[in-house]
């Protein structure tokens, strides 16, 4: 298929790759020239801009930071165009980005009075899952609108769920990124507590892992530097999903909550922990460096 894919940062890009190498032909816009100098060195056509990227495109993938970003792709914004008027009847986009259930909304209704379909399905897994092509799809809108994305899903990750209605996968995702902050500072909290008392943070944390307290942290993206080898931690927190990127996730979570008035009292804890990491100036660093925080100095 022809696809066109805008967004290639650390998820994106290894996303965009996959289904270069499943045989698909992709044409990628993002605004880092790094990011795009990667990717073309692995064959794949950089178009000059958005527009340029998505002609000729029967699917449109974007993989973006915020809501702001995703609107103003294919909404437009008060100085530039967006491509939905651009797209051809018939055309499928996909949203993988984290946003507010109501952006994504937003999206559909617009992209439907275009005639185009659309899904909203944000991703986990993380940078690892991205490049594997293991990571897990929380998808909204209808079910015969996923049927078609499924074979591309399906090269890009290994689990796709159907939550609901669109905006439906948003939901789920800031559930999940709501509890990933907490455990993360949680996990970390017990590995400094330990390591604070002598213990070898590789023994607790296998420890931990075996045992009741064990989680994704502990099992894939240990927060304390040489656990994990191939963990941010172990390359300096370089990489992997920024604290500023958890923040924001955290925001939409605990937006939403007040919303329907849900009560979420440790996710607001993180959301502010986390803040306060981010204005410590560490919002450019993996989230999971929030153990710099809690931990003994």
């Amino acid at each position: 298929m022809n696809i066109a894919f805008i967004g290639l940062g650390n998820m994106g890009g290894p996303m965009a790759l996959n289904l270069h190498k499943a045989g698909h032909t992709v044409k990628a816009f993002d605004l880092s020239t790094a990011a795009c100098d990667k990717l073309a060195a692995e064959g794949i056509t950089i178009a000059a801009d958005t527009a340029a990227a998505v002609q000729g495109a029967e699917v449109v993938i974007s993989m973006l930071p915020a809501s702001a970003h995703v609107e103003g792709l294919f909404l437009g914004t008060g100085t530039q165009a967006g491509i939905l008027p651009l797209l051809p009847a018939g055309a499928l986009v996909i949203d993988c980005s984290t946003i507010a259930a109501a952006s994504a909304r937003k999206v559909a209704e617009a992209a439907q009075a275009q005639g185009v379909q659309f899904i909203d399905a944000p991703v986990s897994g993380g940078t690892g899952g991205a490049i594997a092509g293991t990571l897990t799809f929380m998808v909204g809108g209808e079910a015969a609108v996923l049927e078609r994305a499924r074979p591309l899903l399906e090269k890009m990750g290994a689990n796709i769920f159907h939550a609901g209605a669109v905006g439906a996968g948003q939901t789920a995702k800031i559930c999940n990124n709501m509890l990933l902050g907490i455990l993360m500072i949680g996990t970390s909290e017990a590995i400094a507590l330990g390591v604070a008392n002598g213990l070898d943070p590789k023994v607790l944390s296998e420890i931990m892992r075996r045992s009741s307290g064990g989680n994704w942290a502990l099992e894939k993206y240990n927060p304390c530097p040489g656990v994990h080898e191939n963990a941010p931690a172990s390359k300096g927190y370089a990489g992997g999903f920024g604290t500023d990127l958890m923040l924001k996730d955290l925001g939409l979570s605990q937006e939403n909550a007040t919303a329907v008035k849900a009560s979420t009292p440790l996710g607001g804890l993180a959301r502010n922990l986390y803040a306060m990491h981010s204005i410590a100036g560490q919002g450019g660093l993996d989230f999971s460096s929030i153990i710099q925080m809690v931990g003994k100095r």
